[in-house]
């Protein structure tokens, strides 16, 4: 099997890899799939990611981000190759080392992938964040009313129903979703990556960064950037910031509501990995005011 091959008979890439036709290498693929190195038989490699009880349309929903994302011109996103029910095939990438350079162009890059815009909140696809689906049905807005209602009350009640959150804590977030209008810095929807923490940074060995997994959607431009300084941070953030606004300078107040957008994801990880996220949340929304 070559590239050629793949791109023209994927539905046989399962066959191949049960009768070891194919040398399989595993790489990391961080917490939720089994990934691998594939090398084919012209010499090139591909990254396969598996997922063996993946929802309906969960690779799918990848592929579409990546092909939007790709299609802005911007920040280099990997090319789908293979999309099946349980596994997705992306071009190779090779890993490289964090560079102040590389972060610059990054921030320059990402401000022009979110300058590309959405035509709606939301996606034309059905999406996942980690293993959870994600509401992408197409939304006009105003930006506040729709990221209450899609990206924070849904795990929310997820995090609520699995124990995740005390009723205390449900109301405690909800208090600052009662008045999240008050927050500001409302724009018309960006062309998001969507779960834009730093292990979705892929650092290159062509000198750029690359996006990887994203749970991609026509969202606020401040989200996928405050995400970025979660988890410890992205390598050089400053730099990528710096480099961001010099192309397409954020609205007054944007520092301020960094805690508002980092409460999405948090809330996701409370829904999936339960309470040892509880604390992150928590301090979240009394730093959000």
């Amino acid at each position: 099997m070559d590239l050629a091959y793949l791109r023209a008979h994927p539905q046989h890439l399962p066959t191949f890899l049960t009768h070891q036709r194919i040398r399989e290498t595993p790489v990391s693929g961080g917490s939720i799939c089994t990934a691998s190195r594939l090398t084919l038989d012209d010499g090139s490699s591909v990254f396969m990611k598996t997922l063996p009880d993946a929802g309906p349309g969960f690779f799918a929903a990848e592929a579409a981000g990546l092909t939007w994302l790709r299609g802005a011109g911007a920040v280099p996103v990997p090319e789908p190759i293979a999309v099946l029910d349980e596994m997705l095939v992306l071009e190779w990438v090779d890993p490289g080392e964090p560079s102040p350079a590389a972060a610059e162009r990054f921030g320059r890059e990402l401000a022009a992938m979110h300058r590309a815009g959405a035509p709606a909140f939301g996606a034309e696809w059905p999406g996942y964040i980690g293993r959870l689906p994600l509401d992408n049905t197409p939304s006009p807005g105003p930006w506040h009313e729709w990221f209450a209602e899609r990206r924070l009350r849904p795990y929310l009640r997820i995090s609520a129903d699995r124990g995740a959150l005390s009723a205390a804590d449900v109301a405690l977030v909800e208090r600052l979703l009662s008045r999240i209008g008050e927050y500001g810095g409302s724009e018309p929807p960006a062309r998001t990556h969507g779960d834009l923490w730093p292990g979705n940074l892929l650092w290159a060995a062509d000198g750029r960064v690359w996006l990887v997994d994203p749970a991609a959607h026509g969202g606020h431009r401040e989200t996928d950037l405050a995400l970025l300084a979660l988890f410890g941070g992205a390598p050089h953030l400053d730099r990528i910031l710096a480099a961001y606004r010099e192309v397409w300078p954020l609205a007054d107040g944007w520092q301020e509501r960094v805690p508002l957008h980092q409460l999405y994801l948090l809330l996701v990880h409370t829904a999936m990995f339960g309470a040892a996220y509880r604390d992150s949340v928590i301090s979240t929304v009394r730093a959000a005011g």
